[in-house]
């Protein structure tokens, strides 16, 4: 029928989109270890040295194939340790002088100690380099500082050897302002809370495209409180129980384990959003299983770089709780997108009404996509707003056909749920090949 190749159509395009952002997670924060001690200042960088080589500008960006300089990343990845460190050799001077360390307000020379090259492996992921610079303290300084340029990308500053120290997350060329030598400079527990909520946030939106395809498969089973809440309630307990025992190191499970599971666990959900849309007694087991993976996957994140020990809890909540606001950002964001479908599907809303929402929501997003300042609004989202935007349009696109076609039986569920749904699951299906296989 010619509604149903209209869905299977727009189901395509959906498809098409989204596996256009399957390659989550490729640009991770640099480490940042800093010790001042007996008169000498130590910088211990891990990094993406690749990506600095190349000149890949990490501002917004979570995958070098994102940019245009994703070859020559790769070519780079697939130099042995050796080559690659000459390279970075011949690129020091800049980033040395990019990083302007001082003690005080006086500059400080620094010099290259090390550099320490990964062997070469999967050249479609990143490989970690670790840089250790140096210089002599002037007498008598009292502090050190200094920058982190926004096209690095993040950095995860932490100093070590002393009480109460200084630990920072910097982005958008945010820098460190001045570090006391002695410490003393850590967070108290609430500011060390109130830093790593967003930290938890962004790690849902926008760079955890796995997780919220995730809790799309849980919202498009029913978007009814009751299932809803169960199974949402289900999840954040299960990965708030492994969040917190792989963050202290009580539970350690490779990522290489946990990554695959964690995309098989939205195909699952997904399909079985089409085989039956009412939740069965074991679903929210289910779930809590699922969830046990996802607090794993966090765990990992918040393991590259790190929790100031003396405010271990206060961090991990916020981080926690950064996760859960963004969890309930992306439900919230998705009800109301579908929100008139529910009312006309119904008879509680017109369908002239539901047109027209829909129509404009379409021209809305595919207008936003490509006619605003896309670089501009990739600085401020972290990734290029193509990915959200165009799929939002072919979802309005899926309610408009939902709501035209509202004299079918269950329109709501035949042309918006299921197709959703066959997208996510066919997206984690891709994931598991390609994290197991590629």
């Amino acid at each position: 029928m010619p509604h149903l190749l209209l869905v299977r159509l727009l189901t395509g395009v959906f498809l098409l989109i989204s596996a256009s952002t399957a390659w989550a997670h490729e640009v991770r924060p640099a480490i940042g270890d800093l010790t001042a001690a007996d008169g000498r200042l130590e910088l211990a960088l891990s990094l993406n040295a690749e990506a600095l080589v190349a000149g890949v500008n990490l501002d917004g960006v979570t995958d070098t194939d994102e940019t245009d300089s994703s070859d020559r990343v790769d070519a780079l990845r697939a130099l042995s340790p050796e080559e690659m460190a000459e390279r970075l050799r011949a690129a020091l001077a800049d980033v040395v002088a990019a990083l302007d360390l001082r003690a005080g307000d006086a500059p400080l020379n620094a010099q290259l100690d090390s550099i320490d090259v990964a062997p070469v492996g999967n050249t479609d992921l990143p490989r970690d380099t670790t840089i250790v610079l140096s210089a002599d303290l002037p007498p008598a300084v009292d502090t050190v500082q200094m920058s982190w340029p926004a096209e690095y990308g993040t950095l995860v500053l932490r100093q070590q050897g002393v009480e109460d120290p200084y630990t920072e997350y910097l982005s958008g060329g945010q820098g460190s302002g001045p570090i006391s030598i002695s410490g003393g400079d850590q967070r108290g527990a609430l500011a060390t809370f109130a830093a790593y909520v967003p930290v938890g946030f962004d790690h849902i939106l926008p760079l955890g495209l796995d997780h919220i395809l995730f809790v799309l498969g849980l919202f498009f089973l029913s978007p009814r409180i009751r299932p809803l809440l169960w199974q949402v309630s289900a999840f954040t307990l299960a990965h708030t129980v492994t969040l917190a025992l792989g963050a202290t190191g009580v539970v350690s499970v490779s990522p290489a384990i946990v990554e695959p599971l964690i995309a098989a666990s939205i195909a699952y959900v997904a399909f079985e959003n089409i085989r039956s849309p009412v939740m069965s007694r074991w679903r929210p087991l289910v779930i809590f299983g699922f969830g046990l993976l996802h607090g794993l996957g966090f765990a990992s994140v918040l393991g590259e770089f790190g929790l100031p020990q003396d405010r271990f809890l206060s961090a991990l909540i916020g981080f926690n709780i950064g996760v859960e606001l963004g969890q309930l950002t992306v439900i919230a964001a998705m009800l109301a997108l579908v929100w008139v479908a529910l009312r006309v599907d119904e008879g509680r809303a017109k369908v002239e009404a539901g047109q027209t929402v829909y129509g404009v929501l379409i021209v809305l997003f595919l207008g936003a996509g490509f006619l605003v300042d896309r670089g501009a609004m990739a600085a401020v989202l972290e990734v290029d707003p193509i990915v959200f935007l165009a799929p939002l349009a072919v979802l309005s696109a899926l309610c408009l056909a939902s709501v035209t076609l509202v004299d079918e039986l269950a329109a709501y569920r035949r042309f918006v749920e299921i197709p959703a749904s066959a997208v996510i699951g066919l997206v984690g299906l891709y994931w598991v090949i390609e994290r197991v296989f590629l």
